[in-house]
Order: C-alpha cells, then sequence, then structure tokens
C-alpha cells in the first residue's frame, strides 16, 4: 500500500473517496464534518438525511463508517466515520482504530482504490495528535484491504509532523 502524507484542505484532494470526520447524526458540523458538507452541496445532507430515515435511525455509532456520494466534491464517495471523543480515565483506542478499518472496508465494499484521511478525533474530540497520528497509520498499515493508496490530509503543520513522525515509526 502507498501511504502519501500531504498538509492541507481534504475537501480539494482527488481520490475515489475521502473520509468525513462526521459526528453521529450525519448532519454536518464543524471542522471537518462541517468544510464536506458545505464542499460537497446540498445533495450531501439530503443522503444523509435519508441514511438517518432508513438504516441509521439512531445514528451513526462510533468507530462505524458509512459511505455517501462526493457530490460536489473532486471525491467520487464520501466515507463517514465518528471517532471518539478522547477520555483520559478511559482507553478508547480501539475505537478510534475502528474508525479507520472500517473506513477502508467500506471503500472496499464501494470500489475506492485511494482514500483520504483527516486526523479523525484529533480536533475538537480533543485526542493528541501524535498518539491519534499513530492509531491511524498503524491501523491502516495492518489493514486488509483491497485500496492501493492512502494520503492522510493533516490540516496543521503540528499535525502533518505528527503523521510524518508516525509513519517514520512504523517503515
Amino acid at each position: 500500500m502507498n501511504i502519501e502524507i500531504r498538509k492541507g484542505d481534504i475537501t480539494k484532494v482527488h481520490a475515489d473517496a475521502i473520509v468525513n470526520a462526521a459526528n453521529s447524526k450525519l448532519l454536518g458540523g464543524g471542522g471537518v464534518d462541517g468544510a464536506i458538507h458545505r464542499a460537497a452541496g446540498k445533495q450531501l445532507l439530503a443522503e444523509c438525511k435519508q441514511l438517518r430515515e432508513t438504516i441509521l435511525p439512531d445514528g451513526l455509532p462510533a468507530g462505524g463508517a458509512v459511505a455517501t456520494k462526493g457530490y460536489d466534491l473532486p471525491a467520487t464517495w464520501v466515507i463517514h466515520t465518528v471517532g471518539p471523543v478522547f477520555a483520559k480515565k478511559t482507553d478508547r483506542s480501539d475505537v478510534l482504530a475502528s474508525c479507520y478499518r472500517e473506513s477502508l472496508r467500506v471503500a472496499d465494499e464501494i470500489g475506492a482504490v485511494s482514500v483520504a484521511f483527516p486526523a479523525v478525533s484529533a480536533g475538537i474530540y480533543g485526542w493528541p495528535l501524535d498518539d491519534a497520528a499513530r492509531i491511524a497509520v498503524r491501523t491502516v498499515l495492518a489493514a486488509d484491504t483491497s485500496v492501493d493508496t492512502v494520503v492522510f490530509v493533516p490540516f496543521s503543520d503540528a499535525a502533518e509532523q505528527a503523521f510524518r513522525d508516525a509513519l517514520a515509526e512504523n517503515s
């Protein structure tokens, strides 16, 4: 598997699928989620509402993933995953790893061979960058997937460095 790290705006990435660090309601929000919803257009929100009315009436659970079309994005698909909120007293690393595994499983289902990931849970959900990057890189490298290229798209310099360090540790 080819792994790339490209600091920037995930809504501009040309890949078969981009991953949205969504909330369980799938109705948009702040950070990456809000940016993806704005860039994709109103059809994305309409499809997410349809998912909530049909297969996800209680929302998408943390660690799960589901795909929608990409609409006005350069990516064909958006894979929504809900990361866990960081908690010092409870180790939720397995839930964060599940976000990456489940996103790759969904990518396989839709035939995506290139997938771009943000730093799931490392924004408003408070996960420490270094740990979030280590979990992401380790999980992707260990995944049994047909995905050929994974692009990590950190937004800040600090996040980019965390992903570069994690990749160097696992190479």
